[in-house]
Parts: structure tokens; sequence; C-alpha cells
């Protein structure tokens, strides 16, 4: 198992970043390490995970990704993590022959088994808000406790027990913890939500 999967079944808050502005996404990406969130999805340009990967103690993880050519510009970037927000099985190639573990999305358990069969080692399940939230997390897993699932998708501070709870094995977290706060006020952020998935 990779350090940056490791590093999300340990903290259990993972960082989302969408950003187009580089030094605002590193800003940001510094503000979750400060906060204690170290791997960090990058939804935005490469020269921004470029930047962010040049961060001590960061896993960044390239999200958006629908195709090869797109994974190995990550990778190429500094990606250690390659993310898809949908279920694009052409990846786990890319994945396999490069060494950088694959997550993907699902949103039916048809999806959720289908990637899980091809060993993808955390399954996205996005848009969580839409799906149903803890309760489709509690559905999901009933037949499938076997599942590693992270919901992401418009998630709160309060949503975090509540998801835990219902089975998730991580939480993915965005706009909810930086959009329109200062530096310290999302590391105030941060440190909530780590604080939450620990308690």
């Amino acid at each position: 198992m990779s350090e940056a999967i490791k590093e999300i079944f340990k903290s259990r808050i993972y960082g989302i970043i969408r950003e187009d502005e580089p030094q605002k996404a590193l800003e940001i990406a510094n503000a979750y390490l400060e906060g204690g969130i170290k791997v960090i999805e990058i939804n935005s340009s490469i020269e921004t995970i470029n930047k962010v990967s040049q961060l001590k103690g960061i896993y960044t993880a390239q999200g958006g990704i629908i195709t090869s050519e797109q994974a190995h510009l990550g990778i190429e970037a500094g990606a250690k993590l390659l993310v898809s927000p949908i279920l694009q099985m052409g990846l786990t190639k890319v994945s396999s022959s490069s060494k950088i573990p694959l997550i993907l999305s699902a949103t039916t358990p048809n999806e959720a088994y289908s990637a899980w069969k091809v060993r993808v080692p955390i399954i996205k399940i996005f848009p969580i808000k839409d799906l149903g939230g803890a309760t489709y997390i509690e559905d999901l897993l009933r037949p499938m406790k076997f599942l590693n699932v992270m919901p992401c998708g418009s998630v709160k501070i309060e949503h975090i027990k509540p998801l835990l709870n219902a089975g998730a094995c991580a939480i993915g977290m965005g706009r909810s913890l930086y959009l329109n706060k200062n530096y310290q006020e999302i590391v105030e952020s941060v440190k909530e939500a780590v604080a939450q998935a620990k308690s």
C-alpha cells in the first residue's frame, strides 16, 4: 500500500482544492498542511500540481483525470495519486505501469463493486450530498462491507461523524474548508475537521 493511501486511512480527511490561480491553491495547500491534512487533491492546472508537489510533507493527488494523457502529465508534475471523477477503467493500466495508486469514483453499487474488482484501494462516492449522505453509505455497505469508500461532494464538518459512523473509511472535503476564508480560518477549519474525524 502506498504512503499516500496509508495517510488517507490514518487521517480520515482528504483535502480537495479547486482553484485556478496557482498561488492561491498553494496558499490553501499550506493551510491544509498546517491544519493536519497531508493528502491533497488538486483539480486545476499541471502548474498548480507541480507547485503543490514541492511542499514538504504533502502527497499531491491529481484530480479530475479522465484520460491517460492527463494522468501521465500529472505524474510528471509530481502527483503521488491519480483520481478520476468517474469510473474510468482505462486508468488502471497507467496506475499499474507507473506504480502510482488510483482512486476511481462511483455513484452506484455496481460501479463501486467494479472499482473494487480492479483493486482500487479507495473508492470515491460522488456526489454524496445528492446521493443521500450517510444513509446512502449505510445502504451501499450493508451487503459489501469490504469496500473502502470515501464520500465527497459538498461535505461539511457536521457531516463527518455521520459519514464515518455509516462506514466510510475517509471523507473528502474541499470548498467548505477554504471558500471565503483567510489563511488562519482555513487552518482552523481543517483542524476542526481532523479532530472530528479522530474523535
